[in-house]
């Protein structure tokens, strides 16, 4: 373990299905972080890109990737090396994001283990919930999304700007009716968490089981370009879900309107793109055919997109209508 760590540091996994908001909720907590701390994120995506650690390094957080899957595959190897690397820069707080696809239990069980019992200090688990996912059935049977909120010490209703009465009190009674006690609820728009969520205990859960797929590659190397490509594509699949990415040369210009006109027609359940644009570097979040977009103020990075549905699309189709977009 690093030479340097001194202290046990504060841990908290911040979990939620697909879309719900964990990335921005966590670029919220990082605005609210007392000036004198470092803080660590573990970010963890199901597609092999990874987009969201270009959002959280510009809030100046000390961030590991791992893409691919389930961070907790591979007898916990890609996460063992994440973690190992964010503690050797002795951050005062680490905050570990799972993919949405993902389950916390294994997470739990390797953060609590005794390979880490001197580093970690590990704190209440929070759970995002879009409480207006209540209403669709390929939520509600779905064993993670029951898993989560079963595993959660905190949860969170997020969007409840874009939820009515009735999301509201779908959220109420599930969470009522799990007959679990949490310690705390939360309602709140666009992952306002409250910083002291993260200092509440953890407490032993159950959940009905692990994570239940694997991976083709047992290091899981980067996804990055090789000296000469211009882009790069990698698709992967599990839990039900596909995903397919680009990475494109820093260079790479795409048209701004081109890129929203696209991913707003774009039928896949989630979309997210840093994108060098003609009007600048901009964030694109899309869930359901919402489109969300930011100014970032990253330089000299890779354009990055990946998509993920519950089926595979016409990537090749996409493709080549990015690739139109630069021609």
């Amino acid at each position: 373990m690093a030479e340097k760590l001194t202290k046990q540091v504060p841990t908290n996994i911040i979990t939620g299905f697909l879309g719900v908001g964990k990335t921005t909720a966590i670029l919220n907590l990082l605005k609210q972080k007392p000036a004198d701390e470092n803080w660590a994120v573990l970010v963890n995506e199901f597609g092999e890109v990874g987009v969201d650690g270009a959002f959280l390094s510009e809030q100046g957080a000390l961030v590991k990737e791992v893409p691919g899957g389930c961070m907790c595959c591979v007898a916990g190897l890609p996460m063992a090396i994440g973690i190992n690397a964010l503690l050797a820069q002795n951050p005062d707080r680490l905050l570990i994001e799972p993919t949405g696809l993902g389950h916390p239990k294994d997470i739990i069980g390797k953060l609590l283990s005794e390979h880490y019992e001197n580093y970690i200090a590990l704190n209440a688990t929070i759970t995002l919930v879009d409480p207006r996912n209540f209403a669709a059935e390929k939520y509600t049977t779905n064993q993670n999304f029951q898993d989560q909120i079963a595993l959660a010490d905190v949860v969170v209703a997020n969007k409840i700007d874009m939820c009515n009465e009735q999301d509201r009190a779908a959220f109420d009674d599930y969470v009522r009716a799990a007959e679990i006690p949490k310690l705390a609820l939360g309602y709140v728009e666009q992952g306002q968490l409250d910083p002291a969520w993260l200092m509440l205990p953890r407490v032993n859960r159950d959940a009905q089981f692990g994570h239940h797929h694997s991976h083709d590659d047992d290091d899981m190397p980067a996804f990055e370009l090789e000296p000469g490509e211009t882009f790069r594509r990698k698709e992967n699949k599990g839990q039900g879900y596909v995903s397919c990415g680009w990475i494109f040369e820093p260079t790479t210009v795409f048209p701004f309107d081109a890129l929203y006109g696209l991913f707003a027609n774009l039928n896949a359940e989630r979309v997210k793109a840093v994108m060098k644009t003609d009007d600048g570097m901009f964030a694109f979040n899309v869930v359901n055919q919402m489109v969300t977009v930011n100014p970032v103020s990253l330089d000299g990075v890779e354009s990055r997109v990946e998509v993920i549905d519950k089926n595979p699309l016409p990537w090749d189709e996409l493709e080549d209508i990015l690739l139109s977009f630069i021609a």
